[in-house]
């Protein structure tokens, strides 16, 4: 699987990853052997880069994806995680977390941007996953805590990369303005940006794109389906966009889009995968992978012909932004 690597650093990601919250019981449990059937899958497949936090499942995310890839060979693939929210005991517990995943309250977080929870964050991290390091640390959701991810959170992880602990540092959010402001003006090297640059939604073009771009960093698009309805063929109603039933209006736009996509011989979830890769400063797309059967479809979505004249196409019929930029792409054929 192509690589693409995150600029100033030596840290190469593959184009498709392994996104591990699902496997933490996002919505709904998951089987251990499930979650170690879907990282083997994706290794299987090519995938070398991993995305877990201490959020996802109250850390079930970080200790499943550690033991699954324990035994591969460390210098072959890339790990990241997350810092932000640390995980302690639960004084007044219900049985089940409040904040969609479905485990035991045992533990709660608590949001803590300063050095130490930082450190002590990754520290809990490489305990829970049994790994030796993380290639790559985001500030998790930073969104009502700017002033001390930007003055404490970021200096820290910035020693870090430049002691060599960490390969990569930056930030993610489902946000680009202040993502923008993280490129800008911190010492981030790349950021994990969750739903804004989608067949659907291009408004990181008006922030954090064109920041990427004029200081040389990367972007890592995630939530590229916005929540399911760029994730099937023909969009229904009823269907998620950004969590809740998407507006009719939307339906018939990405309807709109599946037709295009199919007049090109390729399916609406192929091309949504693909059109983040298409700009420039977006190094990798990383999907929600719960099992082996999700991996396989993600894979075989990921590797699908993409005609060029497609992304021109949606362009020219007003169902993408008209400053949207097209890189070349090597699963693409030229376009004039």
């Amino acid at each position: 699987m192509h690589r693409r690597t995150i600029p100033s650093t030596a840290v190469e990601v593959t184009e498709l990853g392994f996104g591990a919250s699902v496997i933490g019981n996002l919505y709904r449990t998951t089987s251990a052997e499930d979650a170690a059937a879907a990282v083997d899958t994706a290794w299987d497949a090519g995938i070398r880069y991993y995305d877990t936090a201490p959020h996802y499942g109250l850390g079930l995310s970080e200790h499943r994806l550690g033991a699954a890839l324990r035994d591969r060979p460390r210098e072959q693939y890339v790990l990241s995680s997350k810092v932000g929210r640390l995980l302690v005991p639960n004084d007044h517990p219900t049985g089940v977390d409040t904040e969609g995943f479905v485990v035991r309250d045992d533990l709660r977080r608590q949001w803590d941007f300063s050095r130490d929870g930082v450190r002590r964050s990754i520290e809990e991290t490489l305990e829970r996953t049994g790994l030796d390091r993380l290639d790559i640390v985001y500030l998790h959701d930073p969104d009502d805590h700017w002033q001390q991810a930007a003055d404490q959170a970021m200096p820290t992880l910035a020693d870090l990369r430049d002691q060599g602990v960490i390969g990569a540092i930056g930030a993610g959010m489902n946000q680009s303005a202040l993502l923008a402001r993280f490129l800008r003006e911190t010492a981030a090297d790349v950021v994990m940006l969750a739903g804004r640059y989608t067949l659907l939604d291009q408004s990181a073009l008006d922030d954090v794109l064109p920041a990427a771009r004029e200081h040389g960093k990367a972007v890592v698009a995630v939530g590229v389906f916005n929540s399911g309805l760029l994730a099937e063929d023909r969009p229904a109603e009823g269907m998620k966009y950004d969590y809740r039933a998407a507006p009719p209006a939307l339906v018939d736009r990405a309807r709109a889009i599946a037709d295009v996509c199919q007049a090109h011989g390729t399916t609406l979830p192929a091309a949504a995968i693909a059109f983040p890769l298409t700009h420039p400063s977006v190094i990798n797309v990383t999907l929600g992978m719960r099992d082996p059967g999700q991996v396989r479809r993600n894979t075989r979505l990921h590797r699908q012909f993409i005609p060029g004249e497609l992304w021109h196409d949606l362009r020219d019929q007003g169902l993408l932004r008209a400053e949207t930029p097209f890189a070349p792409d090597e699963r693409s054929q030229p376009c004039p």
